[in-house]
């Protein structure tokens, strides 16, 4: 059975192949709530979709940042109802860039498989440009954390200039708030002690994150929708 656009077509033997885990680990996820029951199809088999496996990739990353499954369920409840793949794979990414380090060597194979598809000598050159990979020799250094975003990119209908004016807008106005929260947060744990701030600054961070994620969706789908007015108008 294959995948398709319009709804769930896997059958939890394929979701769990496609995401690297046990069919038991699927179904120990669903009963804790983690992943949204299947579609019930003809002969009562459960059929899944791309919505699962986005978040079968959170909760594999959320993992690797070292979180507890209970730790998890309360990250995955705080998450905004009706989010898409697409706004799962962002969290994931910005979960990836907790790790300082996510940089891998890795061959060509091996990135392929990462991406979840097979890489023309161009998807390889616009993956560079964005800063996603870069090529040494004959293998490659990968940003883990954000490849799957970037591959998305690729199907894009925009063009190389405008996605990389587009992280260059992310990347300063990311840093800028990153700097005023830094001022504001500096001001309040001014007196406390060293290890006070360090625990602080650990358990900030995820719910900063997610909470400039969220506002961002929010004001992102506010700014689509009146653009959307204004062409119909037009």
């Amino acid at each position: 059975m294959t995948t398709d656009a319009e709804g769930p077509t896997l059958t939890i033997d394929e979701l769990a192949a496609r995401a690297g885990v046990t069919v038991r680990t699927v179904r120990f996820y669903g009963t804790k709530g983690l992943l949204p029951p299947p579609v019930i199809g003809p002969r009562r088999v459960g059929h899944y979709g791309r919505d699962h496996l986005a978040r079968l990739a959170l909760i594999e990353e959320l993992q690797q940042q070292g979180m507890t499954l209970a730790a998890i369920e309360r990250y995955m409840q705080r998450l905004p109802a009706g989010l898409g793949p697409e706004d799962l794979a962002i969290h994931r990414a910005v979960v990836a860039s907790w790790t300082p380090d996510a940089v891998e060597t890795v061959d060509r194979a091996e990135l392929e498989r990462r991406a979840g598809r097979g890489l023309t000598g161009d998807d390889l050159a616009r993956l560079a440009a964005m800063g996603m990979i870069a090529a040494d020799g004959e293998v490659y250094r990968v940003d883990v954390g954000v490849l799957r975003l970037g591959v998305r990119l690729l199907d894009m209908p925009l063009s190389q200039e405008a996605i990389l004016a587009a992280r260059e807008v992310l990347i300063e106005h990311s840093r800028a708030a990153a700097r005023e929260l830094s001022l504001l947060f500096r001001g309040e744990v001014s007196e406390r002690a060293a290890h006070d701030v360090k625990s602080l600054s650990a358990d900030m961070q995820p719910l900063v994150v997610q909470a400039l994620l969220t506002t961002f969706q929010r004001s992102l789908k506010e700014e689509l929708r009146e653009w959307v007015k204004v062409s119909e108008v037009d």
